[in-house]
């Protein structure tokens, strides 16, 4: 039986730096990525979404990201980014695996595939991310809803909408871009649970540094993760600005109460709708990691660095303070380490040479 030093699921931002750094110090690794080819969550993002609407994409460690032209699409030139970059630095990345469980095999990790592969190793690098786990409420009636629900996964671009009438409920940055595009061609309500909170700020290196240590002190304590929005407040672009000015941000509506066959219901107001579209987020994809036993009683990960506190052989990447393309890189060279430090403490076990020399 072949056992690994470690196993990466993942390979996007965060799997890819991860993978990068262990293959630089000398780490038996491969990298299972559950999609068919490059290009991590951004292969699957809406044909409408250019490098112009993108926040940004961090460059990967010893490649910098191409000179890009604004009206590219995203889930093209995003993908052929990773592609290459998967060759330049010939990366062990296996696809299409879609891993099922992680097992604790006497000492060593187990990772099992759906379609019954398996792979031993000492170590385990979480990259999956949150792409594939989105998140709606349940509301009364949602089943009954005549109309169309689709939520940011299935978001098909603005022209869908067009002429029609759209309950857009989330408050984050989705939300926002999303009535930014829609709202001069369509009739938007906006609907969240909480009232938006505004920023003006620069959002300077300082900031960013005290937005990460505020999303990394709820995963030390074990708490679930909160995205970085919630802490930096919501900015409008400048392609918003027209949805701005027709008044789409004005008077968000708190989350409604019922879904009826024609729209949605508060106690005091009924407001048609031919589709909602749920901006609500997503929800770090772990389920395989349920045999681990990894949550605590808070309800998420508790971490130390990118280290699962309840289990120091699984490093968590792309999670709470690292699900940003800037952060996944920093925690990837920061999982190689530990998983360095890890494999060297292990040596008298009978790790690899490869490994217990590293740098």
């Amino acid at each position: 039986m072949e056992i690994l030093d470690s196993v990466v699921i993942g390979a996007g931002q965060a799997g890819l730096s991860t993978s990068y750094h262990l293959a630089r110090r000398g780490i038996e690794h491969v990298v299972l990525d559950g999609d068919d080819g490059p290009g991590g969550a951004w292969q699957h993002r809406w044909d409408a979404l250019t490098m112009h609407d993108v926040h940004g994409v961090a460059d990967l460690p010893g490649a910098r990201v191409p000179d890009r032209a604004g009206a590219e699409r995203a889930n093209r030139f995003v993908p052929s980014y990773f592609a290459a970059y998967e060759a330049r630095f010939e990366l062990p990345v296996v696809r299409p695996v879609r891993v099922a469980r992680v097992d604790d095999a006497e000492g060593l990790l187990r990772v099992a595939s759906a379609d019954g592969r398996s792979w031993t190793t000492r170590t385990l690098v979480n990259a999956t991310g949150t792409w594939t786990r989105p998140f709606v409420p349940h509301v009364p009636g949602i089943a009954a809803f005549a109309g169309e629900q689709l939520h940011t996964v299935d978001y098909p671009g603005p022209e869908h909408f067009r002429g029609r009438r759209v309950v857009v409920v989330g408050g984050g940055a989705s939300a926002v871009q999303f009535i930014g595009a829609l709202a001069p061609i369509a009739d938007t309500v906006w609907v969240t649970r909480r009232a938006p909170v505004w920023n003006d700020r620069d959002f300077t290196p300082e900031v960013g540094r005290e937005v990460v240590a505020k999303v990394e002190e709820r995963v030390r304590l074990g708490l679930p993760p909160r995205s970085v929005v919630s802490v930096t407040g919501l900015q409008l672009r400048e392609q918003e600005r027209e949805a701005e000015r027709l008044g789409a941000y004005a008077d968000p509506r708190p989350m409604f109460t019922t879904i009826e066959p024609e729209g949605v219901r508060w106690a005091d107001r009924f407001e048609r709708a031919d589709v909602i579209l749920w901006a609500t987020g997503f929800r770090p994809a772990v389920e395989h990691l349920a045999p681990l036993h990894l949550r605590g009683p808070l309800g998420g990960i508790r971490l130390d660095g990118t280290t699962a506190v309840a289990d120091p052989r699984v490093q968590l990447v792309g999670y709470g303070p690292s699900a940003s393309t800037i952060g996944a890189n920093r925690a990837g060279r920061t999982a190689a380490l530990a998983v360095r430090d890890r494999l060297r403490r292990a040596a008298p076990a009978g790790l690899t040479r490869s490994a217990t020399g590293a740098r």
